[in-house]
């Protein structure tokens, strides 16, 4: 029975392992494209044959990415880096201080509050977007960073699962601290969030993609190219009289960067912080 029992689950671990393998392999199939194909010319991505690889290598690509007069992709670059960690910063912040008072300090309203953030995710993106850009016009923030930072420093989603997330945060700990005399404010800042840290990693990154890849509402306020965002400047690239694919496909690539190097250092917390976004509070 023993051997039968270790057979099987040695079968077992053998299958896991092949579907995690044909997962990892499906979803690095997008990423190996996009490499062949920001290395290679436009008259080999256009040809009839397949090449696993490029014919000729067309490292010159990338030059030409931050060479185009047309594309300012490094000012994009950098406006992009400026307005996501910002956003990040000050949605954790201003979401999190939100959170954790619905959570935590006691107030009559409080309930109600919380239902009305909550209430505002029901409603559409689209209901919201001519009011916004009306009031942001009105302030003269138009192809500013301001017009396309300030709107985004704070997400009722991100207050929610802050809430949610400082319910379940032992409060023992909270009241051991509050005894020694710490103010909420002192609790906050020197016993919830350092014990956060995989919590606040995800809502971070999650908040760093959206603000990173969000692409009508930069379109609409960044008029100037001095305000493009990457996503901008990598939609310039296909338009109705011209489309340049390896010059694309580079850009892509290049857009891609800050986001992989992100996630690599900071996929442990990610991952942890991930697995605790569903815990519901008392």
């Amino acid at each position: 029975m023993a051997i039968v029992q270790d057979r099987s689950q040695r079968a077992g671990a053998i299958g896991r392992y092949a579907a995690l393998g044909l997962g990892a392999l499906l979803f690095l199939i997008p990423f190996y494209l996009l490499v062949r194909n920001a290395l290679m010319r436009d008259l080999d991505l256009t040809a009839p044959d397949w090449y696993w690889l490029p014919p000729h290598w067309q490292w010159s690509n990338l030059q030409g990415v931050f060479d185009d007069p047309a594309v300012p992709m490094g000012r994009a670059l950098l406006n992009s880096v400026a307005i996501s960690v910002v956003q990040t910063v000050g949605v954790l912040v201003l979401s999190g201080l939100a959170g954790y008072g619905l959570a935590r300090i006691p107030y009559r309203h409080a309930n109600a509050v919380f239902y009305t953030i909550t209430a505002t995710l029901l409603i559409p993106a689209a209901v919201t977007f001519v009011p916004s850009f009306v009031l942001v016009s009105s302030l003269g923030w138009i192809s500013t960073l301001r017009g396309l930072i300030v709107p985004g420093l704070f997400q009722a989603l991100a207050t929610f699962l802050f809430r949610q997330f400082f319910l379940s945060f032992p409060k023992e700990i909270e009241e051991a601290a509050q005894i020694d005399g710490l103010s909420y404010w002192g609790v906050f800042w020197r016993v919830v969030v350092p014990n956060s840290g995989g919590f606040v990693a995800a809502i971070g990154t999650i908040t760093f993609i959206g603000s990173w890849n969000a692409f009508l509402w930069p379109l609409v306020i960044g008029r100037d190219p001095d305000s493009w965002t990457v996503q901008i400047a990598l939609s310039t690239y296909l338009t109705a009289q011209k489309v340049d694919l390896a010059q694309l496909f580079m850009a892509a690539l290049v857009a891609i960067l800050p986001l992989l190097v992100m996630f690599l250092f900071l996929q442990r917390w990610i991952v942890e912080g991930v697995e605790r976004t569903g815990i519901a509070g008392d």
